[in-house]
């Protein structure tokens, strides 16, 4: 049984930082990355990673986030610097395969960013 597992997030003042991870079990994604969701808007795509540690990133969080994976541990992090309140959101773990894209997801994990 595939299960996603995200940890962190919570509140932060503009400008802070806060740090997210996933762990995966059940099977081994060849891409896992992060989406977030902010009140009345669409889930849209932060940042994607595949096994070779190619990188992907919305123009929004470039140079700010930083994602990384460990693949003995089948775990996404998300490394969030300078935040901004338009951050605010309730952010999801995401794992597939490079061919089919994301099959799986997260339960989400509410990141607010205070002004």
């Amino acid at each position: 049984q595939v299960q996603l597992v995200e940890s962190g997030g919570g509140l932060v003042q503009a400008g802070g930082s806060l740090s997210l991870s996933c762990a995966a079990s059940g099977r081994i994604f060849s891409i896992m990355g992060w989406y977030r969701q902010a009140p009345g808007k669409q889930r849209e795509l932060v940042a994607t990673i595949t096994s070779v540690g190619s990188t992907n990133y919305a123009d929004s969080v470039k140079g700010r986030f930083t994602i990384s994976r460990d693949n003995a541990k089948n775990t996404v992090y998300l490394q969030m610097n300078s935040l901004k309140p338009e951050d605010t959101a309730v952010y999801y773990c995401a794992a597939g395969s490079i061919l089919r894209g994301i099959d799986y997801w997260g339960k989400g994990t509410l990141v607010t960013v205070s002004s």
